[in-house]
């Protein structure tokens, strides 16, 4: 049965202006997670009854004509590494089930539902955040909506399969080393990595301090935007950074493309692509080149070294974070990743310092080269979703382990901590399964991003599709 996606803006807007009841759209949503996630798997936990409540209370205010947020009455559900009150936080492992309920919500999803977001619960990930395909071997893979047989990308997959079945509309995740980018990627689905540093990672489950960042997925790049804005604001107990800008990024995607310098990577980001990855570059490509001049073979500076850097990075502070528990827990620990949390715990500390210190002047190569350069465009991922299981891909004549070699094309960038749009697009050639592009901009700047993704979207190359489920 085919299933009409909710987008956000649609959503919210209806609701706004009475067309259509909280409630009515909240039963909805939870009807279509009852019929399909069985199948999808991108459940954990559900929340229903607190969302009928809140959804009630939406109502309510619009009956007595009292102003509702931007985003009143939009269903929504988190990555479970989100705290939500009264759950134990369990960041897609079974050490955390143990754990005692988060007593608050994450800050996040504090201001989702301050601006009327209803929360209906929480979604599957690779354990700890460490992996790009949701195979959790605890909770069960989850298995993307396009092609149930195929993975969904990680470590965020249950975030980019509850977009992409049309059983929410909006969802957060959070990306290290790719986890917003690849589900996007993969479930054909908008998402957004902000800068490093830009949305508070309080009351969120860490992976590696100094690259975590949290996002937003979404069903229509305007609804994306609404939500990013709605999620910004400074927040002086933020574990990670302390960033207080905030940029109205809604009122800018009127602004088009015009004069924005759009380049597309070449080199490392061509070599590390598949045909299906490079067609999709190639589309949001000619789609832009009908607004401005877009150059192509623009050279990254060493992304190589920088995917390098940020594995030793994530191994050290992963391992770290988890060394108390691998000395007495090792056992409960997902099959996928101990060794690499062990390894990790166990690398010497030199290595770790150089990494940062490669890291420092990679940065400032990075920021260079937005001297020049708006927009960025790069494949999100090599290859579209491959099957649950697979242990090996093909890229360019080059065998390549699968897990790990979905982040090749995103590392190099979250390392040097740039905002990017990941961008729905859908190639021949892939049996119906979506391939993303990055579009790239220097920190700070999401609203050149955003407004990239809606002259993408406005185009037409780049949008949601319908599955079958």
């Amino acid at each position: 049965m085919h299933h009409p996606i909710p987008s956000i803006s649609a959503t919210a807007q209806a609701i706004a202006c009475g067309e259509r009841r909280a409630a009515d759209v909240l039963e909805i949503c939870i009807a279509r997670i009852a019929a399909t996630d069985a199948r999808v798997n991108a459940f954990t936990s559900t929340c229903f009854e607190a969302a009928r409540e809140q959804a009630q209370q939406i109502d309510a205010k619009r009956a007595r004509n009292e102003p509702l947020g931007p985003l009143a009455g939009v269903p929504f559900a988190v990555k479970n590494l989100f705290d939500v009150a009264g759950e134990p936080t369990l960041a897609g492992s079974k050490v955390n089930q143990s754990h005692a309920p988060a007593v608050a919500d994450a800050v996040l999803v504090q201001r989702l539902k301050a601006a009327g977001a209803v929360l209906v619960g929480s979604l599957n990930m690779d354990e700890y955040a460490y992996g790009f395909t949701t195979e959790n071997t605890h909770y069960g893979p989850t298995r993307n909506p396009h092609r149930l047989d195929c993975v969904a990308g990680g470590s965020s997959g249950g975030s980019g399969a509850a977009v992409a079945a049309g059983q929410v509309p909006l969802t957060l995740g959070s990306d290290t080393n790719g986890s917003i980018r690849v589900p996007s990627s993969l479930c054909g689905v908008w998402g957004l990595k902000p800068t490093f540093g830009r949305l508070t990672r309080r009351g969120s489950f860490p992976f590696v301090h100094s690259i975590d960042h949290l996002g937003p997925f979404g069903s229509d790049l305007p609804g994306l935007a609404l939500a990013y804005d709605v999620l910004q604001g400074p927040d002086p107990l933020d574990p990670g950074c302390h960033a207080t800008r905030v940029e109205p990024t809604t009122p800018v995607l009127d602004l088009g493309v015009q004069g924005l310098r759009i380049g597309v990577l070449g080199g490392y980001f061509v070599d590390h692509a598949t045909p299906a990855a490079r067609q999709a570059v190639t589309m949001a490509a000619d789609a832009l080149r009908a607004h401005v001049p877009v150059q192509t073979d623009v050279a990254w500076p060493d992304p190589a070294q920088a995917r390098a850097a940020a594995f030793i990075v994530t191994a050290s502070e992963g391992g770290s974070l988890h060394l108390p528990a691998l000395r007495s827990q090792a056992a409960d620990y997902e099959p996928l990743s101990v060794d690499r949390l062990i390894s990790g715990a166990l690398q010497p500390a030199t290595w770790y310092t150089r990494a940062q210190r490669f890291r420092r002047v990679y940065r400032d190569k990075v920021n260079a080269l937005f001297r020049d350069w708006d927009v960025l465009i790069a494949p999100a991922t090599p290859v579209p979703a491959t099957a649950i299981g697979t242990e090996w891909i093909d890229i360019n004549g080059t065998r390549f382990p699968c897990r790990p070699s979905m982040g090749l094309l995103t590392q190099p960038i979250s390392f040097a901590g740039c905002p990017v749009v990941a961008a729905p697009l859908w190639p021949t050639g892939t049996d119906g399964l979506p391939v993303g592009v990055q579009l790239i901009a220097a920190p700070w700047r999401e609203d050149l991003a955003l407004r990239a993704g809606q002259a993408l979207a406005l185009s037409g190359v780049a949008h949601l599709k319908e599955t079958t489920l």
